[in-house]
């Protein structure tokens, strides 16, 4: 269950013990996320602490009935790391950004070969399906929680997705994974 709504509130109402349960419960996944995002887990780290600083100085309503409140934050996050790849204005187009892939990563999430593989390939897809990909997959989030935080109806985030299994799927093959092994 999604108790960050609950923590915000406590946190604007003067709990500060509620935004150290934020941090506690939200950063090491958000950070992941920006780094898919950035390809930098440095660069992540500065996002994510961007993003935690804008609830503390904007203090930005948050709203349960629209979404849960890791969607909300998500999207907060994502906003912050387009804004600063706009600010930098990187020389690497996004379609050109993938999600890490090395071994500390492995190592972290203590993947097999056959995740460390699709991990990796997954950073193989357009930017769009690497997103959709991510969010539903590697975060754990919904259809319609991954089509708000990027912008995109339900429909096109399933779609996104339904492309994006194909692809791996034909890349898992061609590195000898087979669905035997999936």
């Amino acid at each position: 269950m999604d108790k960050g709504g609950e923590y915000y509130t406590r946190y604007l109402n003067g709990d500060d013990e509620g935004f150290v349960l934020i941090v506690r419960d939200y950063m090491d996944g958000l950070i992941m996320y920006l780094n898919g995002i950035c390809n930098n887990v440095h660069t992540a780290e500065d996002l994510c602490e961007e993003t935690f600083y804008r609830l503390i100085t904007k203090r930005p309503k948050y709203v349960a009935a629209k979404s849960s409140f890791k969607t909300w934050l998500y999207t907060i996050g994502r906003n912050v790391a387009y804004d600063e790849l706009r600010k930098s204005r990187a020389e690497i187009p996004l379609e050109e950004l993938e999600i890490p892939s090395d071994k500390t990563l492995e190592e972290a999430y203590g993947e097999n070969e056959t995740r460390a593989a699709v991990r990796r390939l997954t950073g193989l897809l357009e930017p769009a399906q690497r997103e959709a990909v991510w969010l539903t997959y590697f975060e754990g989030l919904g259809v319609n929680e991954a089509a708000e935080i990027m912008g995109k109806s339900p429909n096109a985030v399933s779609l996104l997705l339904t492309r994006a299994k194909s692809n791996l799927k034909n890349m898992l093959m061609k590195e000898g994974i087979t669905d035997e092994n999936l």
